[in-house]
C-alpha cells in the first residue's frame, strides 16, 4: 500500500475497503475467494428462507423460525451488499462506485453485523422461553416479533450513522479513494464513540447470549402435558446446542474484525495500527461467518431439514400431479388400461338388476369393483336412464345392464 498518510487529522483510514494495494496476488485471489464465499453464502440462506416460508404457508411457524429468518435475510444482505463492495475494492485497488456508496458502505455493513448480533441475542431469550415455559410455541404474536425485529434494525442503523459523518470521496492523483478523515474539534467525540460503540454493539449481546444460553442448558424442567419426556428433552437440547453453535461462531469470527477495527481508531494518534494484511483477514473471516450459519443450520437444525424435505416433497407432488393431468390415462397396446390409469367404473341401482352375469359371478357380491356410493346413487341413475352414449363404459356391461 504505497500512500502517505495526511499529518492535520486526528485519524485517517481507508472506508470501503483497503485501498492502493501492492501485488497482483491480492488483486487477483481476493475478489475470488470473496466471490467463491458469496455464493456459498447466497445458495445456504436462501435454502433456509424457503423453508421457513414453506412452514408459514403450513401453519407451523414460530418465534424462534421467525427469528431465524430474519438473521438469514440479514446474513443475505451481508453477502449480496456488502462482500460484492470489497470485492469490487481490491479488484480495482482504488474507489469506483460513487460517492454515494462510499459515504454509506461502512455503515450499513456494521448496521447488518449488529442487526445480527442483536438477532442472536433475542434467540437466546426466544430458546430460553420456549425451554422454560409449558407452550409448543406454535402460537406466537406477530406484531410483537415483528415489532422486535424492527426495533433491532433501527437501533442498528442508528447507532452506526456516525461512521458517515466524516467519510468522503477523495482525489488522489489521478485516481479517487473513500477515506475517513476525522477533523482534531471532533477528535474528542470520537474516542469516545470509538470505545463505547464496540461494547455495545458486540461485547454486550455476547454477555447477554452467554447468561441465557447458561439458564437454558441448566433448566432441564419437563413441560407440563408433555407425555413423552424423554423424546422432548433430547430434541430441546439439540436445538440449543445449534443456536449455541452459531452464536460461539459468529462471536468469534467476528471478534478478529472488531480487534482490528477498534485498533485501527485507538492506535493512530501513537502511529500503532495493525497490518495489512490482518485487516484483510478479518474481513474475509467476518464474510465467511454470514456463509458458515446456514451450512450449521442446514446440517445440524431438524426443523430446518424437515422443512426442506416437505418442500421437496410438495413440489415433487405438484410435478406429479401435472404430468398425470397432461398425459391422461396410460392405454396398453391391447387397449386395456395401464398401470396408473384412472378406471372408472359404471353404478348402477343393483335393486333391480340381475343378479348374475354371463360369467356367473355374483353381481351383490362383486363389492370391490362395484361399489355404490348413496350420495351419487341419484346421480347414476339418470346417468343410466338417458340416451346419450357413455363413451367409457364397455359395450358388453351395457348390453348385459339392459337384458
Amino acid at each position: 500500500m504505497d500512500f502517505e498518510r495526511p499529518r492535520n487529522v486526528s485519524f485517517f483510514d481507508f472506508a470501503g475497503g483497503v485501498q492502493l494495494l501492492r501485488g497482483e496476488d491480492a488483486r487477483s485471489i481476493l475478489p475470488v475467494i470473496l466471490i467463491g464465499i458469496c455464493w456459498t453464502g447466497v445458495i445456504g440462506n436462501l435454502l433456509i428462507l424457503l423453508s421457513l416460508i414453506h412452514d408459514l404457508r403450513n401453519g407451523t411457524a414460530s418465534e424462534i423460525k421467525a427469528l431465524l429468518a430474519g438473521l438469514s435475510s440479514t446474513d443475505l444482505l451481508i453477502i449480496l451488499l456488502c462482500a460484492p463492495v470489497r470485492a469490487v475494492t481490491y479488484y480495482r485497488q482504488t474507489w469506483i462506485l460513487g460517492s454515494l456508496l462510499c459515504q454509506t458502505a461502512d455503515w450499513f455493513q456494521h448496521s447488518c453485523l449488529i442487526a445480527k448480533t442483536f438477532t442472536l441475542a433475542a434467540t437466546t431469550r426466544a430458546r430460553f422461553n420456549f425451554v422454560s415455559s409449558s407452550s409448543d410455541g406454535k402460537y406466537f404474536s406477530h406484531m410483537q416479533i415483528y415489532g422486535t425485529l424492527v426495533f433491532i434494525w433501527i437501533a442498528s442503523l442508528v447507532s452506526s450513522t456516525p461512521l458517515t459523518i466524516f467519510t468522503s470521496l477523495q482525489p488522489y492523483r489521478d485516481v479517487k479513494l473513500c477515506v475517513t478523515e476525522i477533523p482534531f474539534c471532533a477528535s474528542g467525540f470520537m474516542d469516545v464513540f470509538y470505545k463505547i460503540y464496540p461494547t455495545l454493539t458486540y461485547v454486550v449481546p455476547i454477555l447477554f447470549t452467554v447468561v441465557h444460553y447458561t439458564k437454558t442448558l441448566l433448566d432441564t424442567k419437563p413441560k407440563e402435558g408433555t407425555l413423552d419426556v424423554t423424546s422432548v428433552q433430547p430434541q430441546n437440547k439439540e436445538a440449543t446446542a445449534v443456536w449455541l453453535s452459531v452464536s460461539v461462531a459468529n462471536a468469534l469470527m467476528l471478534l478478529p474484525e472488531w480487534i482490528s477495527w477498534t485498533w485501527v481508531r485507538l492506535g493512530y494518534s501513537n502511529n500503532y495500527t495493525p497490518p495489512v494484511g490482518c485487516v484483510i483477514f478479518s474481513q474475509v473471516l467476518m464474510y465467511s461467518c454470514s456463509s458458515l450459519s446456514p451450512v450449521i443450520f442446514l446440517t445440524g437444525h431438524d426443523d430446518v431439514r424437515h422443512g426442506l424435505n416437505g418442500l421437496w416433497l410438495f413440489r415433487t407432488c405438484r410435478r406429479s400431479k401435472r404430468n398425470v393431468i397432461s398425459t391422461g390415462p396410460n392405454m396398453e397396446e391391447d387397449g386395456a388400461e395401464g398401470k396408473g390409469a384412472i378406471v372408472v367404473y359404471p353404478l348402477v341401482d343393483l335393486k333391480h338388476a340381475s343378479l348374475e352375469t354371463p360369467e356367473g359371478r355374483n353381481l351383490r357380491t362383486d363389492t370391490v369393483a362395484r361399489k355404490i356410493f348413496p350420495d351419487l346413487e341419484h346421480f347414476w341413475t339418470e346417468r343410466v336412464n338417458t340416451q346419450d352414449p357413455i363413451p367409457w363404459e364397455s359395450q358388453e356391461e351395457k348390453s348385459y345392464f339392459k337384458s
